[in-house]
């Protein structure tokens, strides 16, 4: 062969190989990837393939960085479900899905689920950020993709990856650390971004929060005081009504840099590449040291990194265990030396420099000042802290703190600064000069005067509304200010055509519901109490102070309301398709219901009670959740309604009891039922019928499956134990189905019906479960009561009988 010949023929080689590489960063429906081969970023920044980790056999479909020397895996797609042998292929199914397959590829080892939209000549394409997207074919510039590999992240936050919730869709993205080096699967070493209305980072170590960044203060997280400008990285921090994530993106394009979550040392290691070394060097860690520890010194008590022991104290604090401080043993924390005294009047003193308690059970107003903030929480005898909400420039905003504060460690500089709740006596004994005290104490006087003043005008201007519209005057009701339009019984009388049975739309427990539009023609529902209605002049107010200080898209809103003589009525915003029961168990409307749209109800639904029994100022339980409760607006999005019944807690209260059991037959709790125990776990009870009745399109109440005489809990039970489960669902789903998401959705409504509280999960791991692929624990008995044929029944008793919307009975006993 001559000169020639040879560059002829290795040219060609060349070329070939470039187009096999640049064809290989995309598949579409026709193509797969078997493997023994990679789809390679146009940039050849990544690789998607398949791989074995060191030490293993076990076969796995991964993307790793692509121009350096040391694999490493960014993403593993199978990460729960190894693969044996080489016979693996990812392609493209015939619904648009990417799945893996395997065992002559007719097994789905993994599959994209969740697609935002319907695909059309899907494409599946690997970008150099790292990000695997499938999207439409033309739509090759739009940025819009049907499904991401980024909102599923593994392991490893890659820059542009966001960490934190997409609140449209209810997708979380949360890292999870790998069981060992040598097999992916989900550990219990968790970060991700807590949803709550003051957002911040945890890490989880299983179950017990390990480390947390504290709240966002405008420029970086309180606990996080590495996160300065630095020449590698920026990062920002987004909490919006759509969304709520953490992000960095690279300074400069040319760096490598990831943050993994290490099981093994238990870690949030952010790696840089070396290209020196060529190895990866870890740039910062967290934790950092050991005031990291979440909650080490316990409530009130401060680590300080410097001082030995490191726990101490907050001034003006005792430890709550001298023997246990002695011992090194701070989980007790420490107390105020005077108790507080909130009925004779309490003050506060400033901290600074140091890290900002845990928010879980805070409040925040981005428009608040601080001295309405702190006017707002000497209101509260539950509130303990107050502090700026964001402290650039001035600051701004408010945050308020409930019960007792924990996680505190102390800085050696920075602008933060919180103002704790104390007895006013240890307040005068902190003030060393006589003229702050007074200038202080003047301050207060003329603060207090302008809100008497403010108070009197406004209970003066309310009596003179009441007078002239009509309203009915309760001497109970002087501190529930119903802060809300209220309507004119005209206004509405000509709004409904004077209640015109044309415009009747609904009738339950408390009375009729009208369909009318207001001039200008805004629709409206309103709901117009009977006279026989059970529920009285309590429960209406109750529902008309709560849904109007409630503000989230899964509620329905409140628009106003109308007293006068007899007549109470509540306006809300109208729901053009109605209620979910009038969908789901009508044989024509319940075909219209898609699993997509069914899906989407359901998270809805967990959204909307997450807000209530997390997110919202005051725990909310709403204690009558069931499909009538659930109204859908015009895009079949779903909306939690009717809080006549519903009870608030405050701080740390999660549990309350009656004597009066207010609810409906087959919505529930076993324990609300038989004890008047109620709590947010009897919502999720609620709840898991409600997904039960979304799934088979079949009543809660009146179901008896007639071969083994269960109800609707322990029919889907008893095929749940016998591997059945498909035979539960509504043969109106058919084909639109994604059955893998249907099965997990009937996995979860059985850990949410359980028969005990405490086993059943919070709304936050229900929208976890529902919006990742986390492996879920096996389901315990459920709550269903039956006897000796295995029936389910309650027994009413003569007094303390509730009406509600469906049945009427008082506490409930088992026979």
């Amino acid at each position: 062969m001559n000169i020639f010949s040879h560059l002829f023929t290795t040219a060609n080689l060349l070329i070939l190989l470039f187009n096999f590489s640049t064809a290989l960063d995309i598949i579409d429906s026709s193509q797969s990837l078997p493997d023994g081969q990679t789809m390679v970023s146009k940039g050849g920044s990544f690789q998607l393939g398949f791989f074995t980790p060191d030490g293993s056999t076990k076969r796995y479909l991964g993307i790793w960085y692509g121009n350096i020397p040391v694999k490493t895996v960014v993403w593993v797609a199978n990460r729960n479900n190894p693969i044996n042998d080489s016979s693996a292929l990812l392609t493209i199914n015939t619904a648009g899905n990417p799945v893996l397959l395997t065992q002559n590829r007719t097994h789905v080892v993994w599959s994209a689920s969740n697609l935002t939209k319907d695909a059309q000549d899907p494409i599946l394409q690997l970008l150099d950020s790292g990000n695997l997207v499938l999207r439409n074919k033309n739509d090759a510039d739009s940025g819009l993709y049907l499904w991401q590999s980024f909102d599923y992240p593994s392991d490893t936050l890659l820059p542009g990856m966001k960490l934190g919730w997409d609140l449209k869709t209810g997708i979380n993205r949360y890292l999870s650390s790998w069981r060992t080096s040598n097999d992916p699967s989900v550990g219990d070493f968790r970060w991700e971004v807590e949803l709550q209305s003051n957002p911040q980072l945890v890490m989880w170590k299983g179950t017990e929060k390990f480390y947390t960044s504290g709240p966002w203060t405008g420029t970086s997280f309180s606990g996080g005081q590495t996160l300065k400008p630095n020449p590698i990285f920026t990062y920002k921090f987004v909490s919006n009504e759509n969304e709520v994530y953490y992000m960095f993106n690279l300074k400069n394009s040319s760096l490598l840099t990831r943050i993994v979550m290490d099981q093994t040392t238990y870690n949030r290691q952010r790696y840089v590449w070396n290209d020196v070394t060529h190895s990866w060097i870890v740039y910062d860690t967290v934790p950092r040291d050991r005031c990291d520890n979440y909650g080490l010194c316990g409530v009130y008590g401060i680590c300080m990194i410097n001082e030995l022991p490191v726990c101490q104290c907050l001034k003006r604090f005792s430890p709550n265990s001298l023997q246990g401080w002695n011992s090194m043993d701070w989980s007790q924390g420490c107390v105020r030396n005077k108790p507080l005294n909130c009925d004779k009047g309490d003050a506060f003193v400033r901290y600074d420099r140091l890290k900002l308690p845990d928010p879980s059970h805070s409040w925040v107003s981005k428009t608040m000042t601080l001295r309405e903030c702190r006017a707002k929480c000497l209101q509260n005898c539950s509130c303990m802290a107050y502090s700026n909400a964001d402290f650039t420039g001035q600051g701004s905003g408010c945050t308020i703190w409930f019960n007792d504060l924990v996680d505190f460690r102390q800085f050696p500089d920075g602008a933060q600064h919180l103002y704790i709740r104390l007895n006013s006596s240890e307040i005068e004994k902190a003030k060393p000069a006589i003229k702050i005290v007074a200038i202080v104490f003047a301050s207060i006087a003329l603060f207090c005067g302008i809100l008497l003043i403010s108070f009197y005008i406004k209970k003066r201007n309310a009596k003179g509304i009441g007078k002239s519209s009509g309203i009915y005057q309760n001497k109970d009701s002087q501190s529930d200010e119903m802060e809300l339009p209220i309507f004119e019984l005209s206004t509405i009388v000509n709004a409904t055509n004077d209640f015109s049975m044309a415009n009747k739309i609904g009738e339950g427990g408390f009375g009729t519901v009208f369909r009318g539009t207001l001039i200008g023609g805004l629709e409206i529902a309103v709901k117009k109490q009977s006279r026989s209605s059970g529920q009285g002049l309590s429960e209406f107010k109750t529902e008309v102070l709560l849904i109007s200080k409630l503000q989230h898209r899964n509620l329905v809103k409140l628009l106003g309301c109308c007293i006068q003589g007899e007549e109470k009525m509540l306006v809300y915003e109208y729901m053009p398709n109605g209620s979910l029961d009038s969908f789901i168990f009508a044989r024509d409307t319940s075909k219209l219901l898609d699993w997509a749209t069914r899906y989407n109800i359901i998270c809805g639904i967990a959204r909307g009670l997450l807000y209530l029994h997390q997110d919202s100022r005051l725990r909310i339980i709403h204690r009558d959740l069931k499909a009538s409760n659930v109204l859908l607006d015009g895009e079949m999005n779903p909306k939690i309604s009717d809080f006549g019944m519903a009870k608030t807690f405050g701080g740390e209260q999660t549990e309350g009891s009656t004597n009066r059991v207010v609810g409906t037959y087959g919505y529930m709790a076993p324990e609300y039922a038989t004890d008047g125990t109620f709590s947010i776990k009897s919502d999720v009870f609620s709840f898991g019928v409600i997904v039960l009745e979304i799934i088979s399109g079949k009543r809660s109440r009146g179901f008896y499956h007639p071969n083994h005489n269960q109800n609707l809990i322990g029919h889907a039970w008893e095929l749940w134990k016998e591997g059945k489960s498909l035979e539960f669902v509504d043969s109106l789903v058919g084909e639109s189905s994604d059955l893998s998401q249907v099965m997990r959705c009937i996995h979860i409504s059985l850990l949410c019906v359980q028969q005990h509280a405490d086993e059943r999960p919070s709304m936050g791991s229900v929208i976890l479960m529902l919006s990742s692929e986390i492996s879920l624990p096996q389901p315990k008995e459920p709550g269903f009561l039956k006897d000796s044929k295995g029936s389910f029944y309650f027994e009413s008793s003569s007094s303390n009988i509730e009406s509600t919307n469906d049945v009427s009975f008082s506490l409930l006993h088992p026979r």
